[in-house]
Parts: C-alpha cells; structure tokens; sequence
C-alpha cells in the first residue's frame, strides 16, 4: 500500500470514529465472496483489513455466508482451506439458520447491519464484500465502512454522500452550540427507542446546559469591576529604609556628652574643659576642642641618656 493512499485511509477511519463512535477493534463482516478472492489472490485476509484500517479487527461471517461455501461447485479439496478460513472467524447469527436454504448475501446482510430498516448502523459494523448490490445497499445506510478487493489491491471506499451529510451535520452542530464531545465509554442504548429521537433528546439537553453556563458567567462578569492598571512601583523590599529623627526643642543646645577621664587625671581638667566647652556653647569663646598632649621626640631621649653615660664615665675616671 502507498503512502497517500494510506495516510487517506487512516484519515476516514478517524472520521468515522469522530463522528459515528467507531473504535478498536473493528467488527467487520465478511461474505462467502470476499474469501474466495482473497484466496484467489493469495492474500492474508485479515492482515490486510488491519493494515487498510489502521487499527485491530475482529473478523465476522453470517451462518447464511458459511453455508454459502459448502455449496460451491468447486472440487472439495480447493473448498477446505476457504470453509476453515471462515471457521477461524467469529460467527455472526443471523437467525436463517433454519431455513432450507440459506438467503442471498444481500438480503442476509441487510438484515444484520440495519434490522428495523432505520438507515442506521447501530452495531457499527464494516462490510467487506465483494457483490456490487451489497455495497450499494450499504450506502443507503448512514456511517458504514466498505471494503473491497480489486486485482488484488484492498480498497476503502470514500464516505457516501449520506454518510458525508451526517457528518456535515453534526459539525455544523458542534460549531453552533461550541461543545465538543468528550471521549469515554459508551452507554448500551434502549432497543425500543430510535437512535435519531435518542441524539436529539440529547443536543436539547446539551443546547439548555449551555445557556445556563452562560446565564451565570454574564452574572458573575457583572458583579466584578475591572481592575485600573497603572505603572508599577518599585519593590519595597529592595527600598532602602528612611531614618527617623527624634524631635527637639527649637533653641535648645544640643546635649554634649562628658569626657571621660584618663588614667591618673583629675576632675579639676575636667572641669576646666567644661567651663570653656559652656563658654563656647554661649557664644563668648570659640571651641577649640580638647588640647592634645605634646608628645616628646626620640632625638631629646637620646642626648639625655648621652649626657647621663659622660658623667657616669668621668666619675669612674675621677676615682
């Protein structure tokens, strides 16, 4: 198989999913037909239907199909390998099997694919065959795969302008209402109730819950007032802190702290330094600030301690 034609393959068997619920493993049935060319051809029947599908199957063949093969005009020993083929697959009851003779592939598979005669294929099932009044019959019907072989190429059909209007109509619906279906298991439907009445008792529910959400979003828009966004400040955090100064007084002097005193000073240079650091405070003296203590060079220590060795050295010299 090409690539094209694949990727278009895969394409259709999504849309069928999307749109009629189709999904893995895929139920198709096979005529009495359809095994005779595949075995014609020497083709691997089922291999081929997974590979043009895309996905797992789950082979099927009516009673009426396999009593079909016993009945080929054909040498029993070419009948054997297509009678065992149609043994490994799972058998559909189409409820003929009490009739003397076994019914047309037509009238047979019509009667499984759509019993009540509503255009609808409730089983999701695809038809593998090979007689063109089959395939035609399967047109008629809403949302049903065709498969068949043709020199020894396996072909998908495209969807009938049925099916594609179906499909039309329920995207249609989907861009109205602006829901979209969410995937999950699929409920058993009631046997009594038509699929038609069953999908449009359930957009109606859909169509009121939709109102009612937006009831209540116009509501709570309405109690909300818009936000006034403006240029932002800087962080606070990163701000540097403003000191606080204490508050004083208007013409009180500012307090001074006392001088300690020294090792070995009296209070009375500290009370001289008081005096004049009040005079200044005054305004009658300038403040000079604390006199420093004139330090004595090295050079004065030095000729002291050579005058003390030359007197030393001329009593020595004396006595």
């Amino acid at each position: 198989m090409r690539g094209k034609r694949s990727k278009q393959y895969r394409k259709l068997m999504q849309s069928y999913g999307m749109t009629f619920g189709f999904r893995e493993p895929y139920q198709v049935l096979v005529d009495a037909q359809m095994i005779q060319d595949a075995s014609r051809f020497k083709m691997d029947l089922v291999g081929m239907l997974e590979r043009v599908l895309h996905g797992k199957i789950k082979p099927m063949i009516t009673q009426c199909s396999i009593r079909h093969l016993y009945t080929l005009p054909v040498p029993q020993t070419e009948k054997d390998p297509l009678i065992l083929l149609a043994k490994s697959m799972e058998r559909r009851r189409c409820n003929h099997h009490d009739l003397d003779e076994p019914l047309s592939t037509l009238e047979c598979l019509s009667n499984v694919i759509d019993p009540k005669r509503s255009a609808t294929n409730r089983n999701r099932y695809v038809v593998a065959s090979q007689e063109e009044e089959v395939r035609r019959f399967c047109r008629s019907v809403r949302g049903v795969p065709l498969v068949y072989v043709k020199r020894s190429v396996m072909i998908l059909e495209p969807m009938a302008e049925r099916t594609v209007g179906v499909k039309e109509g329920i995207e249609r619906e989907k861009f109205r209402t602006g829901l979209r279906a969410k995937p999950g298991k699929r409920k058993r439907e009631p046997e009594g109730e038509d699929e038609d009445e069953l999908a449009r008792e359930r957009l109606e529910h859909e169509e009121a819950e939709l109102v009612d959400g937006e009831d209540k979003e116009n509501g709570e828009k309405t109690m909300k007032k818009k936000r006034s966004r403006g240029p932002k400040g800087p962080n606070p955090l990163s701000i540097k802190k403003a000191k606080k100064e204490k508050p004083r007084t208007e013409g009180a002097p500012k307090e001074t702290a006392l001088p300690a005193l020294a090792d070995g000073e009296t209070t009375d240079r500290r009370d001289n330094e008081m005096t004049v650091i009040e005079r200044a405070a005054d305004g009658v003296e300038p403040f000079m600030g604390k006199r420093k203590r004139r330090r004595k060079h090295k050079s004065g220590q030095l000729d002291e301690l050579r005058h003390v060795i030359a007197e030393h050295n001329e009593l020595s010299v004396a006595t």
